[in-house]
């Protein structure tokens, strides 16, 4: 496939996409790092391997698969020219985003509670890294939703339809990353012991 053909509207399509993937990819390699880091620290004689997840990091994973498909279900709608009906869904996910944010949020006071912090004389060096994953993919979902609140004013402005919604599609694709990456993390977190 030639990437210099085509018309203005669609090299610069495909170059959004691209940038995206780009970004993508360079996220997925930072997290790679990270859990590389957590693996090889896991040998260290201080390692506490009987450390547990706090419960709501697993309420937060429900609530961003569920958000998933409610970006999804917006899409859909606005494809099939329901322009409504992707406000409305779109208003879920950002809903949906926000709730597991604040999860994410208790899971950290779970961990003050039980006595561990990212630094200090009481902290672990597992529950550092948590930590340190844990608010870094927060930020990341902050990005996410601000993106998400620029396709829901795109949505307001009526830019989206059934053959124009290039930038729905690349929200979406970059909060699906963040879903999988989330759950790709607590699965890793919980059985790399």
């Amino acid at each position: 496939m030639d990437l210099t053909r085509g018309t203005a509207k669609e090299k610069n399509d495909r170059a959004k996409k691209m940038m995206l993937w780009f970004g993508i990819i360079s996220l997925l390699m930072g997290f790679a790092g990270w859990t590389s880091a957590y693996i090889v620290s896991s040998s260290r004689e201080d390692w506490a391997s009987d450390l547990e997840l706090p419960q709501a990091f697993f309420i937060s994973t429900i609530i961003i698969i569920l958000s998933s498909f409610s970006y999804i279900m917006a899409k859909r709608a606005v494809v099939k020219g329901n322009n409504s009906s992707g406000t409305t869904w779109l208003l879920v996910t950002l809903g949906l985003g926000i709730i597991f944010i604040y999860f994410q949020f208790i899971g950290f006071s779970e961990m003050v509670a039980q006595g561990y912090y990212f630094t200090g004389p009481t902290s672990s060096i597992k529950m550092s890294y948590v930590f340190l994953i844990a608010m870094v993919h927060i930020v990341h979902v902050v990005a996410g939703i601000i993106s998400l609140l620029v396709v829901l004013y795109n949505q307001y402005k009526g830019r989206y339809s059934e053959k124009e919604y290039l930038g729905l599609s690349l929200g979406e694709t970059f909060w699906h990353f963040l879903d999988f990456l989330w759950v790709y993390l607590i699965l890793f977190m919980t059985f790399v012991k």
